[in-house]
């Protein structure tokens, strides 16, 4: 009990030096807001032009001083005013995240109470949802509507980008039919399980983060087309890209075949050095000159 009351008393007292303090904002802060920190003495006789903002980088394993610069194509600000220091970041993101302090260059105030307690922010935030198939890859994507024959199965994965691990659930349009999962999973579909389906990611922090996206999925016949359903368009599709790559590869081959050969076969330069002779002053191909010249002309 003493050790308790003895350790309340020093903290008190340490509470009473402690005078530099920082602020920061008291809201859940989503991507893109403005975040303002400020630093404050809880003594006004103390000056607040020599203190300085710091951060910690989980890269370097310390503190470092922040200072006004275009970070990420946002410019951070500070500005001091009459009894505080503000930081302004206009446009919050996952890589201004804290913890951020406020420390002082004065002599006169030494350690432990020359820097405040660490603030941090967690910047909150949800991307777009995205739907996957099971058996295709992310890069082709989901269609809205998804055709499939009687009796297939399917497997849809719903997923999203987010600063929290989000909850998802799935809904199907005009029944109280709700799956608790990020995967939908139809076994041997018939024409009861045709419909709407929504996916619905759910933050935990930030409800207005929330998102939903829609499949719609058709079931034809048992004796429909392959080139009908979701699968059949997308193998024509493959096919099609396929084919004009290779229709591409060859023209070029051609293209460069005929080429080398044109150059093979074609002739150069007439090299006609070898049939000059010198003409001298008095032979009968030369020209009446005014000049002497023994020098033959070429």
């Amino acid at each position: 009990m003493k050790a308790l009351l003895l350790a309340a008393v020093v903290s008190l007292i340490h509470a009473s030096y402690a005078s530099l303090v920082i602020k920061g904002p008291t809201e859940p802060v989503l991507e893109g807001d403005t975040v303002t920190l400020e630093c404050l003495y809880t003594d006004s006789d103390l000056n607040i032009s020599q203190v300085h903002f710091e951060v910690y980088s989980k890269y370097m394993h310390g503190w470092r001083p922040v200072m006004e610069r275009y970070w990420c194509f946002y410019s951070l600000k500070i500005q001091q005013l009459a009894d505080t220091l503000v930081l302004s970041i206009p446009h919050a993101g996952r890589y201004y995240e804290g913890p951020y302090r406020c420390v002082s260059n004065d002599e006169n105030v030494t350690e432990p109470d020359n820097s405040s307690q660490p603030l941090s922010f967690k910047v909150h935030y949800m991307g777009e949802l995205s739907l996957s198939r099971e058996g295709y890859t992310g890069y082709l994507g989901t269609p809205h509507e998804l055709k499939v024959r009687l009796g297939d199965d399917v497997v849809v994965k719903c997923s999203a980008s987010s600063s929290e691990e989000p909850s998802y659930f799935w809904y199907k349009e005009g029944s109280d039919w709700v799956l608790p999962s990020s995967s939908l999973k139809l076994s041997k579909l018939n024409a009861m399980d045709e419909g709407q389906y929504t996916c619905s990611a759910r933050h935990p922090s930030v409800e207005s983060l929330n998102k939903r996206r829609t499949i719609s999925i058709t079931v034809l016949p048992e004796d429909a087309h392959w080139y009908e359903t979701s699968d059949g368009r997308l193998m024509l599709m493959i096919s099609a890209v396929a084919v004009a790559l290779v229709v591409f590869i060859l023209s070029m081959i051609v293209f460069l075949c005929r080429r080398a050969k044109e150059t093979k076969t074609s002739k150069g330069p007439i090299d006609d050095r070898s049939q000059k002779k010198p003409i001298y002053k008095a032979s009968s191909e030369s020209l009446p000159s005014t000049c002497g010249d023994n020098q033959p002309l070429v």
